[in-house]
């Protein structure tokens, strides 16, 4: 390792040791579920205090604020996180300082899209776009993704979901080449979900599609992964005909999982025209 990239190291290690002693400093003993015991020369908790809760030793959660050279192990990142009570951009910043990725957990309760991530979605009224939760859920879209590649409404009243779609008769006939832009969602689909493999909700979704499709049932034990944050859709779209969209996927909103996914039409194939002509003209039965 060069010289320049130790140096960077231990920056980290100090700013990772000083960010605890802050997070362990903000926190009463009885927030914790410890006595107050005898009047402290400082406030917060005591090393021996965070160590303990944590199920580390106090020597080495010493060292660990002093910024020494040691690795501390995911499991004991994730206890700290908990017994310092870190909100999620706290424990992302921890994780990050010791070149960790962040484990995701998946939030009690339901899925919301906030007011304004809503408008910016209406917003795009020429590029069709719409919001995933963790497992794939379309959480909203707009007008243009309605029209394109929708219906995205009324599906048995619950809120569809971007395999089922992609999987179903109509799909297959609105994409070019659709095996391939199966398969690629398939595979970025098992990367995103890696985090939640396990999870009741997550399981379902597996056990519907394997159930309902012989080629999500032949393809998901390949296991093959991909990831994928911007690519092309060439769509043969039954009223305007041939389009081509650049797509791209941004990280959204206070929940992981959440994206936004916005396709943007290109010149080829006469798009925006095609677009546009579909935008004010819709069939009768969109």
């Amino acid at each position: 390792m060069s010289d320049a990239a130790t140096d960077n190291l231990m920056a980290r290690r100090r700013e990772a040791g000083a960010f605890l002693r802050s997070r362990r400093g903000r926190l009463a003993p009885s927030e914790v579920g410890l006595p107050q015991g005898f009047r402290r020369r400082t406030p917060g908790l005591r090393r021996e205090e965070v160590a303990m809760l944590a199920g580390v030793g106090t020597t080495w959660y010493t060292w660990l604020e002093q910024g020494r050279e040691i690795q501390p192990s995911n499991e004991v990142l994730s206890a700290l996180a908990e017994v310092l009570r870190l909100d999620r951009t706290e424990r992302h910043h921890l994780f990050s300082l010791y070149d960790r990725p962040t484990p995701e957990r998946r939030l009690p309760g339901e899925e919301q899209v906030g007011e304004s991530l809503r408008h910016m979605v209406d917003g795009l009224a020429g590029q069709p776009a719409f919001v995933l939760g963790w497992r794939w859920d379309i959480l909203t879209w707009n007008r243009a993704a309605e029209l394109v590649m929708g219906p995205y409404a009324g599906l048995d009243g619950s809120r569809p979901n971007v395999l089922d779609l992609l999987f179903s008769d109509r799909a297959r006939r609105l994409f070019v080449d659709w095996e391939n832009v199966a398969r690629r969602a398939l595979a970025t689909f098992r990367a995103d979900c890696a985090p939640y493999i396990g999870d009741p909700d997550f399981e379902s979704v597996v056990a519907r599609l394997t159930r309902l499709n012989p080629e999500f049932a032949a393809w998901w034990p390949q296991h093959d992964v991909a990831h994928r944050l911007a690519g092309t859709k060439r769509l043969n779209h039954p009223t305007v005909g041939r389009m081509h969209f650049a797509f791209s996927m941004l990280a959204v909103g206070d929940r992981p999982g959440m994206k936004l996914f916005v396709f943007t039409p290109v010149d080829e194939e006469d798009t925006p025209r095609r677009l546009s002509r579909l935008l004010k003209h819709p069939p009768l039965t969109a």
